[in-house]
């Protein structure tokens, strides 16, 4: 009897796990623990997507002959009863790489299958390598899996008939806005990203306004894997191959590379799972505190940062931001607000329907300085909000407050002489003053005498090499930038 567990795979396209699983007959079985979903990283709009592609997989493993079966409590607990109740000898799953407690939580289960007698059977998924020593010959692995045929599903599952829970409401979800989840949703969003939306993602990306509707919006269905990134890229290739202009061709060819920038990130956190928790340059321990009245006004849009404020308050409202303002917003935290970047990231985690470990704290460290390899880059967050928001629509929106304000002041809406009879706070922070100060702080760390060593081994394990046309991908301690290079090559990273 096999134990087929889904986690974070919630498809039967795509899915070796399942149609190994199919070989013998199958208990396709779904675990809600409680303890995960009351983590500080965990929250109700995430819950409520993967109850919507759950209720989907159900739908279509009952169309095989085997409807999925939900348990709930403790994993270790729950498998040994299923263990015992109906004789399972195989348990099969994908590999995850999610945060450090389901790290810790699989080794539970592992030493659980080896003390039962439990065969334990974990499948490759995505694009990430277990076990590597370096990066050396990642990219070509990465290609090798994601460009290789796709697992059809079996034809039929056959397995006892074993009785379910109820889905748990689990936590509660204030949100009214926020993306639905389920196959069916995700490749209709696929395919009017490759056919309609997607034709200006290049340009509109970084603006959160047009960006809503021009990224591709997939990056929930992926976390929860109700969609491969194999299915994506090879959907994204084919549609390559098609008569577009050259327009389309630039979008999707960087549409490509940022999904192949995500399997980077979450490459790091399987190799360095500590990422969650400290800085990946150790120079950095300690430099950053908690600022708790700043960080709550940072958390609820209260900064008197107009387009900081706006964002977080769109982010809050509909769980997604564009990944720019992501930055910003973690930048802001990090540098101008001087706020421990664990803090802040656990806020973003919760508030993010898409919360993808591996990605998530890299990219919370990177946008913080603390990474020792990559570029410090401190947002002017009232440039970004005059460059990304011209006509102040998202601003305004989001902000109501500062609907009166002249668009020349919008940003710096201290400046304007009606400021007084705002219903807005003034700035926390003198935007300028505090950049100053953490670009100092930030690089006296970098120019200390032992900073050097132990970057230079963080960059060998962890910085990539080169893509499929021989390219350095991120390693750019390899060369010196050119003032041809994208600004954003880092940074742009929207799905």
């Amino acid at each position: 009897m096999n134990i087929l567990w889904f986690k974070r795979d919630l498809r039967v396209q795509d899915n070796a796990a399942l149609l190994r699983a199919a070989e013998g007959p199958v208990i396709p079985l779904y675990i809600y623990e409680p303890d995960y979903w009351a983590l500080p990283d965990t929250s109700g709009r995430q819950w409520a997507f993967i109850r919507d592609c759950l209720e989907e997989l159900d739908r279509d493993l009952t169309a095989l002959g085997t409807p999925l079966v939900v348990r709930s409590g403790d994993a270790v607990q729950v498998l040994e009863g299923v263990r015992q109740q109906y004789g399972a000898t195989t348990l099969l799953a994908h590999e995850e790489t999610g945060n450090l407690w389901t790290y810790r939580r699989d080794l539970r289960v592992h030493a659980w299958a080896r003390g039962q007698g439990v065969r334990c059977v974990e499948c490759p998924s995505s694009g990430v390598v277990r076990r590597m020593g370096s990066r050396d010959g990642w990219a070509k692995q990465r290609d090798g899996r994601i460009f290789a045929a796709r697992v059809e599903p079996p034809q039929a599952l056959r397995g006892p008939d074993v009785p379910s829970d109820p889905l748990p409401k689990g936590p509660a979800d204030p949100i009214a806005d926020r993306q639905p989840g389920g196959r069916r949703r995700g490749l209709a969003l696929l395919g009017s990203f490759l056919t309609e939306r997607g034709h200006d993602y290049r340009r509109a990306m970084s603006t959160p306004l047009e960006g809503a509707t021009a990224c591709s919006r997939l990056s929930p269905h992926i976390a929860a894997g109700s969609l491969s990134i194999r299915e994506i890229a090879q959907a994204t290739g084919a549609r390559q191959q098609d008569d577009i202009d050259s327009q389309w061709r630039k979008s999707l060819k960087s549409f490509q590379s940022r999904l192949a920038w995500r399997d980077h990130f979450i490459q790091k956190f399987e190799d360095q799972p500590r990422i969650e928790t400290h800085c990946l340059h150790s120079a950095y321990e300690h430099m950053r505190e908690d600022h708790p009245v700043l960080r709550t006004a940072w958390e609820k849009g209260e900064t008197g940062l107009p387009f900081v404020d706006a964002c977080m308050r769109s982010l809050n409202a509909t769980g997604w931001l564009n990944f720019r303002m992501r930055s910003m917003v973690q930048a802001v935290a990090s540098y101008h607000l001087w706020l421990d970047w664990r803090a802040s990231g656990l806020h973003l985690a919760r508030m993010f329907t898409d919360y993808e470990p591996g990605i998530h704290w890299s990219q919370a460290q990177m946008q913080s300085g603390t990474t020792g390899m990559n570029t410090v880059r401190i947002y002017n967050p009232v440039k970004q909000g005059k460059d990304q928001d011209p006509t102040g629509v998202f601003t305004r929106r989001w902000v109501p407050e500062l609907r009166a304000v002249p668009d020349a002041y919008l940003q710096e809406p201290w400046l304007w002489d009606g400021a007084q009879t705002l219903r807005y706070p003034p700035p926390i922070v003198d935007v300028m003053e505090a950049a100053r100060a953490a670009r100092a702080r930030i690089w006296a760390v970098r120019n200390g005498e032992d900073f050097r060593s132990e970057a230079a081994e963080i960059i060998r394990k962890h910085a990539s090499r080169k893509d499929r046309q021989g390219r350095f991908v991120n390693d750019r301690a390899k060369r010196k930038p050119r003032k041809t290079d994208h600004p954003d090559t880092q940074l742009s990273f929207d799905l």
